[in-house]
Formats: C-alpha cells, sequence, structure tokens
C-alpha cells in the first residue's frame, strides 16, 4: 500500500499518509522503547492493539492492555508475545468507566514500577442523533462514559506516571470540526476529554500529552460510526500504531500540548519545529487570541 495519497482534507503538511513509512519505523534507533512500561486501554483489538504490537516492535519491556472482553486481550497478547519473546504482556479485562475496575488493573500492572506511556484509547460512539431530535439521556450518557472513562484512566495514571512519562489521547476530529449533525455527543465528549488532558498537562508540566485524530481507520468503532463507508476511503491501521511509537519518542516533545492528525508527515512538522513550538498552532482555543504568549499563570509561577 502507498504511504502518499492525495490529501481528503486540508493539511499543514504537503505529504498526505493513509499507511505507515520509514520516518515513523520502529525499529529507527530514534524511536526506541527499550525499557519502557506502556498502559494501552481498548487495547484488544483495531488501534489499540496494534499500537501494543508497534511498541513492542519497538523494545517496549511491559505492555498492559486493558478492554472490556478478555477474548480479544488475551489473542493481541498472544500475538504479540509470540513474535517479541522480550516483552512482558499484562491483561486486564477492564471497564474503564468504573474507578475499582481501573485502579485495580493498574496497581496490579505496575506493581512497585512506573508508566512510561499512556495511551488513551478506549471510546463509545454513542448516540447518533442529532440535537434537535435525540433523547437528553442518551445524549449525556455517551459524553459521561467517554468522560469518565478519560478521567479515571488521567487519575490512574498520574499515580504511577515516571519522569518525562507520556500520555496520547486518542481522540476524533469530530472534536474540531462539524462534519454532520450525526456526531453532537460524541463531538462534545471529545472535545471535553482533550480540555481534560490538557488540565493534567497544566498541572504536570513534566508530563508531553499529545491529542491525535488517528485516521480513517476500519474499525469496529470506525463501522459504527459509519466512517469508511461514509467517507469512501480508509487508512490502515498501522499509521496511528507507528505515530502513537513516534509521539512517545524525544522526536515529537515540540509537539507536546497539540491535536494532530497522524495523516501529516512528521518530517514536514520537524521542519516547522521552532515555529510550532513559539505560537498556539495545533492548539484547542480561541482562534486569534495569543493568550499563552501573553499570559504565565500565577498558579504555575508558584
Amino acid at each position: 500500500m502507498a504511504s502518499t495519497v492525495p490529501a481528503p482534507f486540508p493539511s499543514p503538511t504537503a505529504t498526505w499518509h493513509n499507511t505507515t513509512y520509514p520516518s515513523l519505523s520502529p525499529t529507527r534507533p530514534e524511536l526506541s522503547a527499550k525499557g519502557k512500561t506502556v498502559i494501552i486501554t481498548g487495547g484488544g483489538t483495531g488501534i489499540g492493539a496494534e499500537t501494543a504490537r508497534y511498541f513492542a516492535q519497538a523494545g517496549a519491556s511491559r505492555i498492559g492492555l486493558l478492554g472490556r472482553r478478555e477474548q480479544p486481550l488475551l489473542d493481541t497478547k498472544a500475538s504479540i508475545e509470540q513474535k517479541f519473546t522480550g516483552v512482558d504482556v499484562f491483561v486486564a479485562p477492564t471497564d474503564i468507566t468504573k474507578q475499582d475496575q481501573v485502579d485495580a488493573a493498574f496497581a496490579k500492572f505496575v506493581d512497585d514500577g512506573k508508566i512510561d506511556v499512556v495511551v488513551s484509547n478506549a471510546a463509545v460512539v454513542g448516540t447518533q442523533d442529532p440535537v434537535r431530535e435525540v433523547d437528553a439521556d442518551k445524549f449525556l450518557d455517551g459524553v459521561q462514559k467517554n468522560l469518565s472513562g478519560a478521567l479515571l484512566v488521567a487519575q490512574a495514571f498520574l499515580r504511577y506516571a515516571a519522569p518525562g512519562a507520556v500520555a496520547i489521547n486518542v481522540s476524533s476530529s469530530v472534536a474540531h470540526v462539524d462534519f454532520t449533525p450525526s456526531f453532537a455527543s460524541y463531538g462534545v465528549a471529545k472535545m471535553a476529554v482533550i480540555r481534560l488532558w490538557d488540565s493534567v498537562a497544566f498541572a504536570n508540566p513534566d508530563l508531553s500529552v499529545f491529542h491525535i485524530q488517528p485516521g480513517v481507520v476500519d474499525t469496529d468503532m470506525n463501522k459504527e460510526a459509519g466512517g469508511v463507508a461514509a467517507v469512501g476511503f480508509s487508512d490502515h491501521v498501522s499509521l496511528p500504531a507507528s505515530f502513537n511509537v513516534w509521539l512517545a519518542s524525544p522526536e515529537a516533545r515540540f509537539l507536546k500540548g497539540r491535536f494532530l492528525w497522524t495523516n501529516w508527515d512528521v518530517d514536514e512538522l520537524k521542519a516547522q519545529a521552532k515555529e510550532i513550538e513559539a505560537g498556539t498552532r495545533f492548539k484547542i482555543g480561541l482562534v486569534g487570541w495569543p493568550f499563552e504568549a501573553a499570559w504565565r499563570s500565577p498558579w504555575k509561577e508558584q
């Protein structure tokens, strides 16, 4: 499959990718995850499972997989350990909206260690009725499930985060783009989760937090939302998986706090590093108001 294809959406890079490419290769020494501990929610299938495989290839020593269904977790664990003998894969059937389950899974996985990378990937689409017609309870239920899951994962991660740890929030373009009235609940939830993780970053400046639009990947959740069928094209699951490994590397630190589409070319982004770091590009905020450049929080200066 070709990596470079015509861009179906506006892009800040001239090159648009729909599958992985050499700059994202987990075999690059610059992207090594050797000795790292990684935990992934929604880790049994789709983007979460493939992300785990890529971190294993990058040399991660321990990978934790959380998800609601045990068998997909076990299948992913087996596929990784069969190919990568040096990695320890932990699985825990977990409903991330249940605090006792999240806390128990993190505690058992971490034991007396630390977490270097968390990939917050689990989510639900929820109701797809527009605001005018939607049942309020169903609308709020979708928001509640997505937000509570992210909150509980963030809290557990903060208890065990290693110095300089990385958090990757697998988000959606519907957080900042209105494609259809059907994604009102999901879009509200995804925007709320971005603000949640940005609050984590604000309170813990040593951590690196990223948000991604993972592409249009033909997963079960995407099928539920009608994504691939609706847009008429798809991105290979290797793209977000390898992009996540790249984000966890020092090469991507200049993008911390940003919302990124995995289709964007990382070499072109790196060429813009100084400009990006100096401004508010790719951050969720008020367009035209350079808030960060003009204001310093008294709280952070204490």
